[in-house]
């Protein structure tokens, strides 16, 4: 493929999002992604005050969830443990995750939709790591009973529910079923709680996304009636 071919695949496939992207940058400059800024710099909080003798406590009751706890508890922290650096990764891979991706969706979809995605794709994956230890290790979908007692943090499954959902959103076809196969690859490797949960985040965000694609195209043949309904003098239809 000559570069004239690879220039015109990549326009198709990342043209739409980047016209997004750089429309709101172009417009609103450093105030484009406050959300995103925000997230890095409470996570590089979080991580500094987890590795201080006094702060692991405070910072584990803020946002740490586990398979254990209560469910109440559990969706208490939930929002929190987005921004808590897992304990056994790089800290500076969750803050690359969450400028980058974070920063992409923020500027693309608003503040508002980038924060609901971000939540439904960890709250899918806290989800169904109670589902998978009451199922049990047998099951390819299950998890040993040990698991529950994992410390669950950080902002991989949200990152992952938000890739999926800006390059559906967006027509990157490619992208989209390149990180659907990423994540399906990550857990036949190493079918771990940290695997399955971004396998979660997937589906919950695939199934939004079928959703979304209904709604969006339901909503002009609605435009469409509602045009006819004014133009012959009939009531307009409440949907």
């Amino acid at each position: 493929m000559n570069r004239a071919a690879l220039l015109r695949a990549a326009r198709t496939e990342w043209g739409p999002l980047y016209t997004a992207v750089w429309g709101t940058f172009r417009r609103r400059h450093a105030w484009a992604i406050p959300m995103t800024l925000s997230a890095v710099v409470l996570t590089a909080v979080f991580q500094i005050v987890q590795n201080q003798p006094w702060g692991f406590g405070p910072v584990q009751r803020l946002g740490s969830v586990q398979a254990e706890l209560p469910w109440w508890l559990a969706l208490l922290r939930t929002p929190l443990s987005l921004f808590v650096p897992a304990l056994d990764l790089p800290v500076w891979g969750a803050l690359a995750q969450i400028l980058i991706v974070f920063g992409l969706a923020e500027a693309a979809l608003g503040m508002g939709r980038t924060l609901a995605v971000a939540y439904v794709a960890t709250l899918a994956g806290t989800m169904y790591a109670r589902l998978a230890i009451a199922v049990g290790p047998d099951s390819v979908l299950g998890l040993p009973p040990e698991a529950a007692k994992i410390i669950d943090t950080g902002p991989s499954a949200a990152v992952v529910g938000l890739a999926v959902y800006v390059s559906w959103r967006y027509r990157a076809w490619f992208t989209c079923a390149l990180v659907v196969l990423a994540m399906v690859g990550e857990v036949l490797v190493k079918p771990n709680l940290a695997g399955k949960e971004h396998v979660a985040a997937v589906a919950a965000m695939l199934l939004v996304c079928g959703v979304d694609e209904l709604r969006r195209r339901r909503k002009p043949r609605r435009d469409a009636h509602r045009e006819r309904d004014q133009r012959s003098g009939a009531p307009a239809s409440r949907s």
